[in-house]
């Protein structure tokens, strides 16, 4: 018996560290898509003088470079406010003729919550129910818009987001998402050529993510938004081969650079108009711990530490006490 007791200690000591053990690489794994993002960072200033450096190449060519992305705008409204009604508010139709009036020979394809599903259930059936069954509105919204990426390709932007220029210079690249320098990689502006396999590593990890972590802003950014889009961007990369082992050719994708703050590099293509229309109760919660991340961070580690000598403690407890006992029977 007094062995078995043992035995068991054991057993929970060993499954106590193993569990701590995950819960720190996860941690780790979790902190890292908030810094250095893989890939190759590039200013949309940039991009604006590559293409008006080399756009007289022949063959529809810039400086060698084919065309790789359609000319697509995609953009997505579901109202969940008021189911059926697609009237756009019209701030964000007055944003969304920007980009139109910008790209008048770009096809422009607005996707509602009724035309998304369809989408969805016709081309990729496979999905239909994890879609339907998300606690959120706005996953549905994050969801489709990498399908559309895969299956169409093009250039996808929120409704908030409208347009400065024509985006043809952004078309050189196969596969562009943007960063706003702070954090996470943003999921509101993208882009790629059809059927990259980014986007189907990306669209065939949303079931597997598919959690509920209790914070409606967790659960958002960490199941399909942006947090996810990071995550998976991180992964993809790390099973790239590194540039040093094959110089002649590269295979990192692209950070399309949207930092707003004043000493940043200006927006060519993009502006930014009213969003925020997903906030729930957490956001601020977050947003506050954003500001503080070291100071969160060295809570989190202290409090990670402070339950292992918890733990620790009462295992030498137990076997000063244990030793006792057996010294007297």
């Amino acid at each position: 018996m007094r062995f078995s007791i043992r035995i068991s200690v054991i057993l929970w000591l060993v499954a106590l560290l193993a569990c701590l053990g995950y819960g720190v690489s996860r941690l780790v794994t979790f902190i890292h898509i908030f810094f250095e993002h893989s890939g190759i960072a590039i200013t949309q200033t940039e991009v604006a003088l590559a293409y008006s450096n080399g756009h007289n190449d022949t063959n529809g060519q810039v400086d060698g470079r084919p065309q790789l992305i359609p000319k697509i705008i995609h953009q997505v409204f579901h109202n969940w406010h008021d189911p059926g009604n697609d009237t756009l508010p019209s701030d964000w139709d007055k944003v969304r003729q920007t980009c139109i009036k910008s790209n008048p020979d770009w096809e422009y394809k607005l996707w509602t919550e009724k035309s998304s599903r369809e989408f969805i259930e016709t081309e990729y059936p496979w999905f239909l129910r994890t879609y339907d069954r998300y606690s959120y509105p706005v996953q549905r919204v994050d969801a489709v818009r990498y399908f559309l990426l895969l299956h169409y390709g093009g250039i996808y932007l929120d409704l908030d987001n409208g347009c400065k220029a024509d985006l043809t210079p952004l078309l050189y690249y196969p596969l562009w998402i943007t960063d706003g320098g702070r954090g996470a990689l943003s999921n509101n502006i993208l882009a790629a050529r059809p059927n990259h396999p980014f986007w189907a590593r990306l669209t065939q990890s949303l079931i597997p993510w598919d959690y509920n972590w209790f914070f409606p802003y967790v659960t958002i950014s960490y199941a399909s938004g942006q947090w996810f889009e990071t995550a998976i961007w991180e992964q993809y990369h790390a099973l790239l081969p590194s540039p040093e082992e094959n110089p002649d050719h590269e295979h990192r994708l692209y950070r399309l650079m949207m930092d707003d703050r004043p000493e940043a590099d200006p927006w060519v293509f993009f502006t930014q108009e009213r969003g925020g229309t997903w906030i729930n109760w957490d956001n601020y919660l977050f947003l506050l711990i954003g500001d503080h991340l070291v100071l969160f961070l060295l809570m989190v580690f202290s409090a990670i530490g402070l339950a292992t000598w918890l733990a620790v403690r009462s295992y030498r407890r137990y076997r000063e006490g244990y030793t006792r006992l057996k010294s007297m029977i």
